[in-house]
């Protein structure tokens, strides 16, 4: 597809079909994502790829860890408070959608659960890119940067070739069970992780569109005439 069409009809995909990615096909989709640009050629990304049991582990201990009394946050970057203003009402936009198309009602609790264990879970995505960095580019502004970049390179990538990703910081909550896990040496930090796979159009949820502000509400020109 040409480019304007691949990156306006990219969305999340929060429903993915059982059937497996394979291998070679992932290897493609980060070989033309590594293409982003990196401050001053740093290229400071490591992406480990994860399914089958490691990713089930993943899933598993992570939910458990999550849903547990007093659950604790324990991510290697430093999270931002709770979102206000603008932010908070783009949040809570999309948050209605998919409800509204999901059928969660504002007073259900179990629905409202479920949905929060779906991200716990990386949405049962038969795949999960977890990118991490390298320690000593701390403190990360820069790196974080850089880190976007490739994020969104392997979304476009992947979405160019049929399949559907979401960024889910909700799946390593606890980056600890996900270095324990899959070995993430302690001089990388674990910066997100990208749920893949085939989506599943029959998963109303994935046909939930969030908007895009126009230019003027966020563009200013210096210069023109």
């Amino acid at each position: 597809m040409d480019f304007d069409t691949l990156v306006t009809s990219r969305r999340s995909v929060r429903g993915y079909k059982k059937d497996p990615v394979p291998r070679e096909l992932i290897d493609e989709v980060i070989r033309l994502a590594k293409y982003a640009p990196s401050s001053m050629n740093t290229q400071p990304w490591h992406v480990h790829v994860l399914t089958g049991e490691a990713l089930d582990e993943v899933r598993r201990r992570n939910m458990a860890a999550m849903t547990q009394a007093n659950a604790e946050v324990k991510r290697d970057i430093v999270t931002h408070k709770p979102y206000d203003g603008i932010h908070r009402f783009r949040q809570v936009d999309i948050a209605k959608r998919l409800f509204a198309a999901m059928g969660i009602a504002r007073d259900d609790k179990e629905g409202r659960q479920d949905w929060v264990l779906r991200g716990f879970r990386q949405f049962d995505a038969p795949v999960s890119l977890i990118l991490t960095y390298d320690r000593d580019l701390d403190p990360g502004a820069v790196v974080h940067f850089d880190m976007g970049a490739i994020g969104y390179g392997i979304a476009l990538a992947a979405w160019s070739k049929g399949l559907g990703c979401v960024t889910n910081g909700q799946g390593i909550m606890r980056s600890d069970i996900v270095r324990d896990v899959i070995g993430v040496p302690e001089d990388e930090v674990i910066m997100t992780a990208i749920a893949m796979g085939w989506p599943d159009d029959s998963f109303v949820a994935n046909h939930v569109r969030s908007d895009r502000e126009p230019n003027e509400n966020f563009v200013r020109y210096h210069g023109f005439d």
